[in-house]
């Protein structure tokens, strides 16, 4: 707190007061009054309650990190309610910006609910839903959902901004457009910033962190900032329970030590799993990158495979085809025909014959020992050759029950109107993290049960050791790979293929149907 500027209690009790007349509105708390907990109230009255000598309020922009479950999305929302019903602002305007409109109504769909579960409120706004927007009749004030273009930002004037997951921003415009400027014709406006933390060093969300850690350890100053930060240090045991309770304030409340427990133990056994632990509940910027399967539990799936007993099976593909640089793959997946059996992966790989040699030279990778072998195909001349991988996929048709292709949309028009000419059914399958995250967790799942079956194909092992995971916001992942040298196309392809098997499992519905996505 600046010397001149001073506490006010009753300001701050104001506040107080206002959002403890709320309710919650998810899970088991719902209906229950919003009663602050310790750290919630003392941003709150911080917030509100510290005052300039000209009467002002002297913070405009408050930074929140803090781990997931922590309650800091019903904590944005009630300030959000005050900021438009209790703030004494005429006109006031309050927007809700995310990653994008979905993420950004996640606030508001909260901030609606404690509305309805409010007789006073709902006297008092009006409710568009289908604009995602509320208005505050007294005042003619508006809560409203902004979407993610940046262009149409410009001319607002802000009295509050809700930004949620600033680690989603995958660059700086729209957190710029709308805290620097926008609020010029307000007294007291305020940026209310909430995250987990993040991966990316180069983005505005660790340039954000990383001001509140030096105004926080006393490296800078800024009057108008108020930083949150609670993360576990770099040198931190993450798998420590007395860590846990350092860095979630809300543990015991909205946070479940049991599941803090049962997530670390996954953690423990999966590399992917333990940087999304380590940044999602312990709030630590893990690298943006780690590599992903356990080699010795890939390689202790290795069995003898019989592709006689295969014949006339049913099986899934994947097909993930090849740019100039790339590897074509294709990848059938056999799945369990009954309880003590293992999904069987068969995997087929092409490249053109003319770049061998350049590709042995320039990448390092023995592409010549693997075509003397027969687990390489070369098609000629100097680009894949898709007639040919066309024919042998139909000859696999043939011999084994091929139900489903997937396939990646790019490029691939012309060979799948083929494909389908020839009587297989393909599915077209994305590349982002809502297609490949639920996959690619299952095939985690499956090898470290020993439940899938593999003939060691030092091709496909090569991939899937070159797998890196990658993961948004909302906990997906999806492979990746660090460097252009590091193929991971028969990888792609297997997680795409397992999708179709697992999802058409005995004809019924989907095993994530059942039992629900892995968030691990």
């Amino acid at each position: 707190m600046l010397p001149d500027s001073h506490y006010d209690e009753k300001r701050a009790n104001h506040a107080v007061l206002f959002i403890e007349q709320l309710k919650h509105t998810k899970g088991v708390w719902s209906g229950k009054r919003f009663k602050l907990l310790n750290w919630q109230e003392e941003i709150i009255r911080n917030i509100f309650g510290v005052i300039k000598p000209n009467g002002y309020r002297q913070f405009n922009t408050a930074f929140v990190e803090i781990g997931k479950k922590n309650g800091k999305s019903e904590l944005a929302a009630a300030i959000a309610l005050y900021m438009l019903c209790a703030d004494g602002e005429e006109g006031a305007e309050v927007y809700g910006c995310a990653t994008d409109r979905k993420q950004a109504s996640i606030v508001f769909d909260v901030a609606r609910d404690m509305i309805l579960q409010n007789p006073a409120l709902m006297k008092r706004v009006k409710i568009l839903e289908s604009q995602k927007k509320i208005v505050y009749l007294p005042t003619r004030g508006i809560y409203q959902v902004l979407s993610s273009e940046v262009a149409s930002k410009y001319g607002y004037n802000v009295h509050a901004c809700i930004f949620d997951e600033l680690l989603g921003q995958p660059n700086r415009k729209l957190f710029d457009v709308m805290t620097k400027g926008s609020g010029a014709a307000r007294k007291q406006p305020l940026n209310f910033v909430i995250t987990t933390a993040g991966t990316d060093r180069t983005s505005i969300c660790y340039e954000v962190h990383q001001k509140a850690l030096d105004i926080i350890e006393g490296r800078k100053k800024d009057s108008t900032f108020y930083p949150v930060v609670y993360s576990a240090k770099e040198d931190e045991d993450w798998t420590k329970p007395e860590v846990w309770r350092k860095v979630n304030p809300s543990l015991g409340e909205t946070v479940d030590e049991e599941f803090l427990r049962l997530s670390c133990e996954n953690a423990k056994q999966n590399p992917a799993d333990e940087m999304q632990f380590r940044q999602f509940f312990l709030c630590q910027w893990t690298p943006s990158a780690k590599r992903w399967m356990p080699m010795d539990k890939w390689d202790a799936c290795k069995s003898i495979i019989s592709h006689e007993e295969l014949k006339g099976r049913v099986c899934y593909g994947g097909l993930d085809l090849s740019s100039t640089t790339d590897i074509t793959a294709f990848v059938l997946i056999f799945p369990p025909q009954n309880e003590d059996e293992k999904y069987v992966v068969l995997p087929y790989f092409w490249i053109p014959e003319e770049t061998v040699d350049l590709r042995v030279r320039r990448d390092h990778v023995p592409y010549d020992v693997w075509e003397k072998q027969g687990i390489l195909k070369t098609t000629e001349g100097n680009v894949v050759h898709y007639g040919f991988i066309e024919s042998f996929i139909e000859n696999l048709g043939k011999k084994y029950n091929i139900r489903e292709i997937a396939f990646d949309r790019w490029g691939a028009v012309q060979m799948v109107q083929n494909l389908e000419g020839m009587g297989f059914t393909v599915v077209p399958f994305g590349q982002g993290f809502k297609d490949m995250s639920p996959p690619t967790k299952e095939l985690m799942k499956l090898v470290l049960e020993q439940k899938i079956a593999h003939d060691g194909n030092p091709i496909l092992r090569w991939m899937i050791d070159n797998i890196y995971i990658r993961n948004d916001p909302a906990g997906n992942i999806k492979a990746d790979k660090e460097k252009s040298t590091e193929k991971i196309d028969g990888a792609i392809a297997t997680i795409m293929a397992l999708d179709r098997a697992v999802r058409n499992l005995g004809n019924v519905k989907s095993v994530y149907d059942d039992r629900g996505l892995l968030i691990i």
